[in-house]
């Protein structure tokens, strides 16, 4: 893995920042950072994987491991990362993913802000 610099904000990371997932393969480029303005918390990125189609996957804040001025680092494969969707409703998740915690967000109301990011309505 290249020199990834110094370790930097949410607030700082940019779109084309590249996504190295827990094998140590770069699987994307940051497409957006979610967070809630309001309570200053980190929800996590939408990345882009460039192949033959566009993909979109969901990295909850809990599965970035650090953000660098170079480079996101996850600590999960892209196959773990969730798929956004226009229905988050039909994620499957068990009751404990529902809720965060420390946040009180659920990850129905992230994949959904993800998805209007995406589609254009966010």
């Amino acid at each position: 893995m290249d020199d990834l610099g110094a370790p930097i904000s949410y607030l700082t990371c940019s779109k084309g920042t590249p996504v190295i997932d827990a094998t140590g393969e770069q699987v994307g480029t940051v497409s957006h950072v979610l967070a809630d303005d309001e309570l200053d918390v980190f929800d996590g990125i939408v990345a882009t994987r460039h192949h033959d189609t566009l993909e979109h996957r969901f990295a909850d804040a809990d599965q970035v491991v650090s953000i660098h001025e170079r480079g996101v680092l996850l600590n999960v494969a892209w196959s773990e990362l969730h798929e956004p969707s226009s229905n988050p409703a039909v994620v499957e998740v068990g009751a404990d993913d529902l809720v965060d915690d420390d946040t009180g967000h659920a990850l129905r109301e992230r994949l959904q802000r993800a998805w209007d990011l995406i589609s254009g309505r966010g």
